[in-house]
């Protein structure tokens, strides 16, 4: 009894085995479960737990729904194609429309244009306005020097009573020219450099007051060298100006010569003669007065 129950047992053991029908066969993949909002692989995948497939199956079943997809997209391109190739032309008043969006673009450009013409006529008048009030400024600034130029010409005139035949005679009066003769002869009045007498009792120049002539003097080449040389202003104050350089020279050699009897300040003062020579540009000057008086 034993053994037939255990061998009724294994034949169905075996039957259950080979016959599969009693599993339940897998359904087809929905393609909602992928057009679920936020789908994610991992979630789908978890879901299939009881579907009763190998993995290999299921990856034939993804590759043929794609490949379907694939399909059904190509035939609705194909189906459509003509259609939308004639999309632009089937649109009603389409061309109207386009038109007038051209013309308002054209008018728009247009007025762009205009605008811009208008900005850049302004700005050529504003850059021509700027030049005009540079040259202006250049031109007052030259008029500026040349007001001093004439002016220090005159300083220096009066100062080295030098005449100046168009101004009238009576334009210079005694006591002017003898502040002028003081300015050059007064070894007093703190000048240090200008005390005690020459050897036969005379008063020597003031070799500071002869520096301050020298300095003005030079100061009227740095104005011309600014202004321009061929200025005519400066042209036409030419001969003034050798005028008034011969005389600070004739000065400068009479403070040479009167070095030489300046006793203890004798070097002293030849030394400060030089320096002026060489501040106006004269050291041939200055060789020429040293080899006259030999010293």
């Amino acid at each position: 009894m034993s053994r037939l129950q255990l061998g009724d047992s294994d034949e169905s053991a075996s039957d259950f085995d080979d016959d599969p029908s009693g599993l339940p066969f897998p359904e087809p993949l929905s393609r909602t479960s992928f057009l679920t909002p936020g789908f994610d692989p991992s979630t789908f995948l978890s879901s299939l737990t009881n579907r009763h497939q190998s993995l290999e199956d299921l990856r034939q079943e993804l590759r043929g729904l794609e490949q379907s997809l694939n399909r059904e997209l190509l035939d609705l391109v194909n189906e459509n194609y003509q259609d939308f190739l004639s999309l632009g032309t089937a649109l009603r008043g389409g061309e109207e429309k386009v038109e007038g969006v051209k013309v308002g673009l054209l008018s728009f450009q247009r007025d762009v244009k205009s605008i811009r013409d208008k900005v850049e006529a302004r700005r050529r008048e504003i850059e021509e306005l700027l030049n005009e009030k540079r040259q202006l400024r250049t031109q007052a600034d030259i008029g500026k020097d040349l007001l001093d130029y004439a002016d220090r010409i005159e300083e220096l005139e009066h100062r080295l009573m030098i005449e100046d035949k168009t101004a009238p005679r009576e334009a210079s009066s005694v006591d002017d020219e003898s502040d002028a003769d003081s300015d050059l002869y007064d070894s007093g009045r703190g000048e240090s450099d200008d005390e005690g007498e020459l050897a036969d009792g005379t008063t020597p120049l003031s070799l500071k007051r002869l520096e301050r002539h020298v300095q003005k003097y030079v100061f009227l080449s740095s104005i011309a060298d600014r202004v321009g040389e061929q200025h005519p202003f400066l042209l036409a104050q030419q001969p003034r100006v050798a005028k008034i350089k011969s005389t600070v020279l004739l000065d400068l050699r009479t403070a040479l010569e009167q070095a030489s009897q300046a006793g203890v300040n004798r070097d002293a003062r030849t030394m400060v003669a030089l320096r002026l020579y060489d501040l106006m540009g004269e050291d041939v000057s200055a060789v020429a007065a040293l080899k006259n008086l030999k010293i």
